[in-house]
């Protein structure tokens, strides 16, 4: 009996064995961390005066690791030579090893923004500044404001914001080859930015959108907005800067030869007009043609006879520059009539059927232009010929959800060179008046003009504009269903179009005013709305 007893307590307990068993699943391991890194000790301390070191450590209570710093960290004010900054992989020390010869009396501030993470969780030390002075106080002036762009509803991020100290030796190139006193980088979408630490003087103020961020400006990359005055710093205001690209000055770049009787003359900057004229001996019934590349900054030239020269020299003028240019002439095949649409697809009521070709136009028989619509009725057209980007055309009444055939017989277009094409087929289409959408826009505070008022698809492409010389309704029809965004240039130089600015001069570009929100525009629906301008 007392044996039998002694197995009663080992059954229970191997019954138990088979209860811990059915308990599947994982340890939870306790609630995730969500805590950020902490510093225990920095050497020297942060806020440190007198600083004369080149090493600086800054100690965790957890392992950490760095993430993105190239993009997140900023150095106020900039340094010549990058600080090298550990750890590459985890620790629990943060080391900052200084390879500039530092300036004397200057407040210098490290923004790590997010690049300090905890090594398991990720959690970051958001913002954490270390931030000490070769003098003996520390900085502590602000400055604040909101950056623009003179283009776009909001600016793109990050937007860098620097300080120039306005001292003896200041002058406006160096914000070309020289960096800043102090920088910051905008925060958000928002364009808000706060320069801290700062010491009291006059500085200039700027922002720049870089390409290469090495923060000097370069016009051929860069975007830059600036206050016309110099700031003084302790100030209450907050400052506004409004972001554009420079229109760069005019130059012309090296031609080249394309083809056996094609040469082609880029060039940048604005241009009204490119008168290109010949300074080489040439035979007597020597003609050239040009028209205007339809993308590029590009002037077509087109000459014939082909001549047999290691080189040809033109005069080159855009208004009063004038270049002398040479160019080196190859054995090079000549070109044969070519011929595109420049659009097929889904053409709108009021668009025009174009017709691009690679050699100049010379003539064109509207006889043998034919359009048909797809009852094979005949569409009565009108040709003309755009000189100026070397386009047929086509303009015939469209009806609605209508398909078209364009034909253009042998000998319908005639080129520079006497050849004329083959036959050639084309077709186009529209859509019911019912699938587009349509917007009345009533602008109210409209201080001036004229106006240009655009229709923008969401890559700020322009899809439609009216120029105003007063003020009146604007009417807007055949858009595709999209979100839009509207807005309202001021056409000061009553040009036609948006002028930018210069930082040199002082300019400031055309004002361009957004409706505060995108229109969403729907087929079969017409839309009013109400532009008050601020």
């Amino acid at each position: 009996m007392k044996h039998r007893l002694l197995y009663i307590p080992i059954a229970f307990l191997f019954m138990l064995s088979f209860v811990d068993c059915a308990k599947k699943g994982t340890p939870s391991g306790g609630p995730r961390d969500t805590i950020p890194p902490i510093i225990v000790k920095s050497s020297p301390e942060n806020y440190s005066t007198n600083f004369t070191g080149d090493e600086i450590e800054i100690r965790f209570d957890e392992y950490i690791k760095l993430k993105d710093l190239n993009k997140e960290l900023i150095i106020s004010p900039p340094m010549k030579y990058t600080p090298i900054i550990t750890p590459l992989s985890t620790s629990k020390t943060l080391k900052i090893k200084l390879l500039d010869t530092l300036k004397p009396n200057t407040t210098y501030s490290f923004n790590f923004g997010k690049s300090i993470v905890d090594n398991n969780e990720g959690n970051q030390f958001e913002y954490f500044k270390y931030i000490f002075s070769t003098g003996s106080y520390i900085d502590s002036l602000k400055l604040s404001g909101k950056v623009k762009d003179a283009q776009l509803i909001s600016p793109e991020i990050p937007t860098t914001v620097m300080l120039y100290e306005a001292n003896e030796t200041f002058n406006d190139s160096l914000v070309y080859s020289e960096k800043p006193t102090y920088i910051t980088v905008t925060k958000d979408s928002t364009g808000t930015f706060e320069l801290t630490n700062l010491k009291e003087g006059n500085y200039l103020l700027l922002a720049l959108k870089e390409k290469n961020n090495d923060y000097t400006f370069q016009p051929k990359n860069d975007k830059i907005g600036f206050v016309k005055e110099l700031v003084s710093v302790p100030t209450d205001s907050a400052y506004s800067l409004t972001l554009f690209k420079e229109m760069p000055d005019y130059k012309l770049a090296r031609p080249s030869q394309l083809g056996k009787n094609h040469i082609v003359f880029g060039y940048e900057g604005h241009v009204d007009s490119l008168n290109v004229e010949i300074i080489s001996e040439v035979p007597q019934d020597y003609i050239s043609r040009t028209f205007k590349d339809e993308k590029k900054d590009t002037l077509h030239y087109w000459f014939k006879p082909a001549i047999e020269t290691d080189s040809l020299i033109f005069k080159v003028a855009s208004g009063n520059i004038i270049d002398t240019v040479t160019v080196r002439m190859r054995e090079l095949y000549k070109d044969s009539l070519n011929i595109s649409a420049v659009k097929t697809g889904v053409l709108k009521l009021k668009d025009t059927f174009k017709l691009r070709a690679n050699t100049p136009l010379v003539s064109i028989d509207a006889e043998k232009f034919k359009v048909m619509a797809k009852d094979s009725s005949m569409v009565e057209a009108t040709i003309r010929v755009n000189k100026k980007y070397n386009w047929a055309e086509v303009f015939f009444p469209k009806q609605e959800d209508q398909s078209y055939a364009i034909e253009l017989l042998p000998g319908a277009i005639t080129d520079f060179f006497e050849k004329t094409n083959d036959t050639l087929h084309f077709s186009v289409n529209t859509r019911l008046t019912s699938d587009y959408g349509t917007l009345n826009l009533t602008l109210i505070n409209v201080n001036r003009f004229p106006v240009i008022v655009q229709m923008l698809d969401s890559k700020y492409n322009v899809i439609a504009e009216e120029y105003l010389s007063e003020n009146k309704t604007v009417f807007f029809d055949e858009l595709s269903p999209d979100k839009y965004f509207v807005r309202i240039i001021y056409d000061d130089n009553q040009n036609g179009s948006w002028d930018t600015g210069s930082f040199l001069n002082r300019m400031e570009t055309e004002k361009i005013i957004y409706y505060p929100k995108q229109i969403e525009v729907r087929s079969n629906w017409s839309l009013n709305e109400t532009f008050t301008l601020k």
